[in-house]
């Protein structure tokens, strides 16, 4: 993850607000000469305490937020850039959350995405579908079996590039769309 990670992060230009920082792992690939600040929001409280402890390695001033996606303490267009690594799987309303991110971006600003995505195959489809119960309750909320690229294009955002990452049972794809 950590290439996936650098690439993607390392896109991220001017006000960023990162959404699911977790236990903050993409905290040390934001650039200084790219990125102004960075606001990350996380739900669950016990990730928020792991990433304050790795607030050190990041090299751009963040703040650290508890907040859910789909309710953004932020006022519209506030942010340039808006990232999301292994996020939107455990989000309880997804629709909702990608409008709340659309709310929040610049018009231009762009939407940095890594995430497990449903697979095209119909039979590892079917056995990610019989799983998500199980990743659910074991891997926080996880819907492995979602079809972000449909969710991100349905809210009105433009994919601007996207790549599809193989995996048997796990394919992720690499993402980045604007707001019009």
């Amino acid at each position: 993850m950590d290439p996936l990670r650098r690439e993607s992060v390392g896109q991220a230009k001017g006000v960023v607000l990162e959404i699911g920082v977790g236990t903050g792992l993409n905290l040390p690939y934001y650039k200084p000469e790219q990125v102004e600040r960075v606001e990350a929001i996380e739900p669950d409280e016990v990730m928020l305490r792991y990433a304050r402890e790795r607030l050190k390695t990041a090299r751009v001033p963040v703040t650290l937020t508890r907040a859910a996606v789909e309710s953004l303490p932020f006022a519209n267009g506030s942010f340039d850039s808006i990232v999301a690594t292994l996020v939107f799987c455990s989000v309880s309303n997804p629709q909702r959350g990608f409008q709340e991110v659309m709310r929040v971006l610049k018009p231009g600003g762009i939407l940095l995405l890594v995430e497990h995505v449903r697979s095209k195959q119909a039979f590892t489809a079917w056995i990610q579908d019989a799983i998500v119960p199980l990743t659910k309750l074991l891997s926080g909320n996880c819907h492995w079996n979602r079809d972000t690229t449909r969710t991100v294009a349905d809210t009105g955002f433009q994919i601007t590039f996207e790549r599809k990452i193989h995996s048997p049972l796990m394919p992720m794809i690499m993402l980045q769309a604007t707001r019009s």
